[in-house]
């Protein structure tokens, strides 16, 4: 019976160890006779398990048996036994734990003791052998021959954040690796006994109602219960939850490389605008007297004295520090452009109104001035007759009381003269008439010999305005789109120049005479380098309105705008003599004196010939000075 019992139960001679020190061999001990004892093939999962517990019928009763591993089947006697061990009873059913007890030693102490063998050595001496190999392991974990056994998680049955390790270093080496989005956390909207002033008032939840899904801040309603039983489920839940898949899914695969640049670091490092000073900051004087538009201004040469020409008929001469009118000239007509002559021992002033360009000699200068002008006015070579270009102007001179208020000459146009300007030397001017049909539009006038002469036989577009070269003999003509440059001596266009605007309105050269400026109709005021490109240097929209007139300073690195937006601004404009660096253009002022009148506000702008002064004219009948 013996045999048969030894035959069949095969035990694991292993001992009382923990069982983990086989979890990675095949065996999980060793039988009566030395043999492995392997073990059971296991490849349930917990589907399997599961099933195994919904079908087995003896499943409450399986255990699984750590020594041998495999799974057991309790008997009857055996559940029995676990019930009363777990019931805090005995295990043997006929055991009775009140029978009376046996004393196998008498309760007297005897004289001779059971035994007395002295104690062994080894009970109080430690051992020799112990400490030796104690010490040779110690040396061999130092050493790294030993490694401690490692600790391996099981992972089954556990759950883990499939994005949590997502900043790691090793996703961080990729380069296209893309951190899911997160789901915004919970606020307190979504509690379900939020604070009453995140509920919605009847008009907020109209609102919400209104507006489309989209454009919701919440996508549901807030709403308030006494308890969480009384919370129902939430009807968005299977949407919310394939919006959140989709987000996950369709989020984008390639990462754009930007570069992080911050916006203030773009912008160039301008100087203050204290540094580059002067510049004029103040309306120092108004000068008032006329009724109509000031359509034009001018100063002179000594920079003493102003005249303005106004749609009211008058050509009114001003002395500039006192703002005093010196003399008024009526010409009989709504005066488009005044022009004083730029050579300082003559002292004469072009005006154009109508079909006619005046030449006035107002006198206010010394007698030696006033003597080498009129001996320009009257150079006109004996026996000659005086002459009319092409047929079409006509010179005459001013007679009687005209005479007396200073008129000197008169050169009768085909057509409405709408600007007037000379030439750096003083003896040539050029008058501009605006007309599509006709190659008419140019006239260059030489007073001395007074000649007139068309310069061009074909018609490039309507002129809008025109400007001598300071030095050069070039020649400047801006029609609406388009500035051409032409050499007077070879008598060729050199340059063409596109200002990228709709429709130019003035124009002006550096007094160095390798930079451009023109405003336009649209607000832009375009600046040329004539060395570096036909197409604007720079561009600058800082007017509103339409800008009606431009200006250069002839000693100081200034220039400035006039616009229909009533301001006139004044910018820093350093032209340097080394071609390779840019010109430094910088905005100092915005200077505002003039009243808006039937949509018209600035209409001309001049420079003080030595002084940082601007003059404005405007359509309110007024002139500023700003110093």
């Amino acid at each position: 019976k013996r045999a048969f019992r030894e035959s069949i139960d095969i035990r694991n001679t292993v001992g009382n160890i923990p069982m983990e020190w086989y979890k990675d061999f095949p065996h999980i001990g060793y039988n009566l006779d030395g043999k492995k004892i392997y073990k059971p093939i296991r490849n349930k999962d917990e589907l399997d398990d599961f099933l195994d517990k919904m079908e087995n019928p003896e499943y409450w009763r399986t255990v699984h048996d750590k020594q041998t591993g495999s799974d057991v089947v309790l008997s009857d006697d055996q559940v029995e036994l676990v019930n009363r061990l777990q019931r805090g009873q005995f295990g043997d059913v006929n055991f009775n734990e009140c029978e009376p007890m046996v004393e196998f030693f008498s309760s007297d102490v005897m004289i001779h003791p059971v035994t007395n063998r002295p104690a062994d050595k080894r009970s109080f001496i430690p051992s020799l052998t112990e400490k030796e190999k104690v010490s040779k392991l110690v040396h061999a974990i130092k050493m790294g021959w030993i490694k401690p056994r490692r600790v391996e998680d099981d992972g089954r049955g556990r759950y883990y954040n499939l994005w949590a390790s997502e900043d790691s270093s090793i996703l961080a080496r990729h380069k296209m690796h893309l951190p899911a989005p997160k789901i915004p956390l919970p606020g307190h909207h979504e509690s379900y006994n939020p604070p009453p002033e995140y509920l919605f008032t009847d008009e907020e939840r109209a609102l919400w109602e209104q507006q489309d899904p989209a454009d919701r801040k919440l996508p549901f309603v807030p709403r308030k219960y006494s308890s969480l039983r009384q919370v129902p489920a939430f009807s968005q839940f299977i949407h919310e939850r394939f919006e959140r898949c989709l987000d996950l899914y369709l989020c984008p695969r390639q990462r754009k490389m930007r570069v992080n640049v911050n916006p203030e670091d773009l912008i160039p490092q301008l100087p203050k605008p204290k540094d580059l000073q002067p510049f004029p900051t103040t309306r120092s004087l108004v000068y008032r007297g006329h009724s109509g538009l000031v359509r034009s201004i001018s100063v002179s040469p000594s920079g003493q004295w102003l005249a303005s020409g106004s749609d009211d008929g008058s050509v009114r001469f001003w002395e500039v520090c006192s703002s005093r009118c010196m003399k008024t000239v009526q010409v009989g007509g709504a005066v488009k452009s005044v022009a004083w002559n730029p050579n300082p021992s003559v002292c004469l002033l072009a005006v154009a109104l109508d079909s006619v360009v005046l030449i006035l000699s107002p006198s206010l200068a010394d007698k030696q001035v006033i003597l080498s002008s009129e001996r320009l006015l009257s150079a006109q070579q004996e026996g000659e007759e005086p002459a009319e270009g092409n047929g079409s102007v006509v010179w005459s001179e001013a007679e009687g009381e005209e005479l007396n208020q200073g008129l000197r000459l008169k050169i009768q146009h085909p057509k409405a003269v709408h600007q007037v300007v000379w030439h750096a030397k003083g003896d040539y001017l050029a008058s501009v008439m605006p007309d599509n049909t006709s190659h008419l539009q140019v006239y260059i006038h030489q007073l001395s010999r007074r000649r007139s002469q068309n310069p061009f036989s074909r018609n490039k577009g309507l002129v809008q305005c025109i400007s001598f070269h300071p030095i050069r003999p070039y020649f400047f003509v801006a029609t609406q789109r388009s500035i051409r440059i032409y050499n007077l001596v070879k008598q060729e266009m050199t340059k063409k120049l596109q200002t990228n605007s709709k429709w130019i309105s003035s124009m002006a050269v550096h007094p160095g005479g390798d930079h451009v400026i023109c405003g336009s109709y649209d607000c832009k005021l375009s600046w040329f380098d004539l060395d570096l490109s036909t197409k604007p240097y720079k561009m600058l929209r800082h007017h509103k309105k339409a800008v009606r007139g431009v200006a250069y300073h002839r000693l100081y690195p200034l220039f400035a705008s006039a616009s229909d937006d009533g301001s006139v601004i004044v910018c820093h404009g350093t032209v340097y003599n080394d071609l390779l660096q840019n010109p430094l253009i910088v905005p100092v002022k915005v200077l505002r004196g003039h009243v808006m009148t039937h949509d018209l506000g600035v209409l001309d702008v001049t420079f003080h010939p030595t002084q940082p002064w601007v003059f404005s004219s405007g359509a309110d009948a007024t002139i500023c000075l700003f110093t």
